[in-house]
């Protein structure tokens, strides 16, 4: 009987299982890099406004106070050097304080001046409103912050990504150029100076609520990485960080390569077509409104070459992709002098698609080739190239209007720019390829 009931005993139950955790995270389906990159777009485009306005300024301010075109091209130089020198300063702010604040403070600064040259009665404050609050919002939100955006929250498609976020800028003038030139034709400059402030205002909601500072702030890897990346803690010193990281660049050749092919860069667009297009058109007949538009469909084309450079900086050799961007735009602006017209004609629509598809191309490779030399200092090192660019920029700005008040043309600074980008693409094939990316430390 006892071994009946032994064996009729039930056996022990085994242990129950340890209740399962919450399931791991599943990554989402659409990585949140594209949507940070998606916020960024948005907030160049809407940026974009300050940037559209000083060409179509120089004949309604010329019109209105007497200032001379020299007077008012000083002015657009200052704001042109001031976006430069501001954005390596402004890439290291975004290391100390993050993105949201310092784009968020930008936009309110730009939004400032903007609204002030509406009272202005004196060129000194088109120089300090336009020049000054302008030039140092705008340059916090320059091509580093969109490096900077690139580089923390993208590892792959970092050049296609370059070329979508430096395409923002032409999308940002094609929306704007029209409406702008329209207010000014019918309602004067000062409409257009608080559209552009309204627009930058009506961005910084956007960019408080949606921008995030790195994949770590959601917990997530950058695009494109095998491995988490935590978020680095902030970098105290700002202007110290990246006045050395200049003193370590400027040591190198590839550095003072990329600043001078940038800085013809910028004379050969910001300085000349964007500024001094529409009142060197003008001259030969052309409608304001009509020039401005040409302008804007050089947006449209921008952003097909700009993207497509992206493409090609990921697939071929970043310093041979700018030696024939430069060549190609050097060939365009000799021609240019010879198109002006009262009317649109089809020699000078082609000079417009053209020349737009390589508005700003060089900027992907002339990025990529910073992150090759420079490693994690490249967007601050990026920043000081930017500054090139500026710099050059705002020195055609001034000469281009000085020569229209010395030569009645602006024929002999076309001509100059043309020879320039030549130099500049052999300043590309010069600069040497670099095996393996630098670190900090190097």
């Amino acid at each position: 009987m006892l071994s009946d009931v032994t064996q009729t005993t039930p056996a022990p139950a085994p242990a129950a299982p340890a209740a399962p955790g919450p399931p791991p995270a599943r990554p989402p389906r659409v990585h949140r890099a594209w949507s940070v990159a998606a916020v960024t777009f948005v907030t160049i485009i809407g940026a974009a406004a300050f940037v559209s306005l000083p060409g179509l300024l120089i004949e309604p301010l010329h019109g209105e106070f007497g200032w001379s075109r020299g007077t008012i091209g000083f002015a657009v130089s200052v704001n042109l050097a001031l976006y430069g020198l501001t954005a390596p300063f402004a890439a290291a702010l975004m290391d100390r304080f993050g993105i949201r604040r310092v784009v968020a403070f930008a936009l309110t600064v730009v939004a400032t001046g903007s609204l002030l040259t509406v009272w202005m009665t004196a060129a000194w404050q088109l120089v300090l409103y336009w020049g000054v609050l302008v030039g140092l919002g705008g340059g916090s939100m320059a091509l580093a912050f969109a490096a900077t955006v690139t580089n923390r929250w993208f590892t792959a498609r970092r050049g296609l990504v370059t070329g979508i976020l430096t395409a923002a800028g032409a999308s940002g003038q094609l929306v704007f150029l029209p409406l702008l030139s329209w207010l000014v034709t019918h309602h004067g400059w000062r409409p257009a100076a608080v559209t552009v402030a309204l627009s930058a205002l009506a961005v910084v909601p956007l960019v408080w609520l949606l921008l995030r500072d790195h994949p770590a702030d959601v917990g997530l890897r950058p695009y494109g990485a095998d491995d988490f990346v935590p978020k680095p803690a902030p970098v105290p010193g700002a202007a110290r960080r990246t006045l050395s990281v200049l003193a370590s660049a400027a040591r190198t050749g590839p550095f003072w390569l990329l600043a001078g092919t940038f800085a013809i860069c910028g004379a050969s667009t910001n300085g000349l077509v964007k500024t001094h297009f529409v009142p060197a058109a003008h001259d030969h007949g052309m409608p304001m409104t009509a020039a401005a538009s040409l302008l804007a469909v050089i947006g449209v084309f921008d952003v097909v070459g700009t993207i497509a450079s992206g493409w090609f900086t990921d697939r071929f050799e970043a310093r041979r992709l700018l030696a024939v961007y430069y060549a190609l735009r050097g060939i365009s602006l000799l021609f240019l002098p010879l198109l002006l017209a009262p009317s649109v004609h089809p020699p000078m629509v082609f000079f417009i698609v053209f020349y737009g598809l390589d508005w700003v191309a060089t900027v992907p490779p002339t990025m990529a080739l910073c992150r090759e030399h420079y490693g994690e200092d490249s967007a601050i090192v990026f920043g000081w190239v930017l500054a090139s660019h500026q710099i050059g920029a705002a020195v055609v700005a001034f000469a281009g209007g000085w020569a229209r008040d010395v030569f009645g043309s602006y024929d002999v600074v076309w001509y100059a720019s043309g020879a320039l980008c030549a130099a500049a693409a052999l300043m590309a094939l010069v600069i040497r390829r670099h095996k393996a990316v630098a670190t900090k430390a190097a």
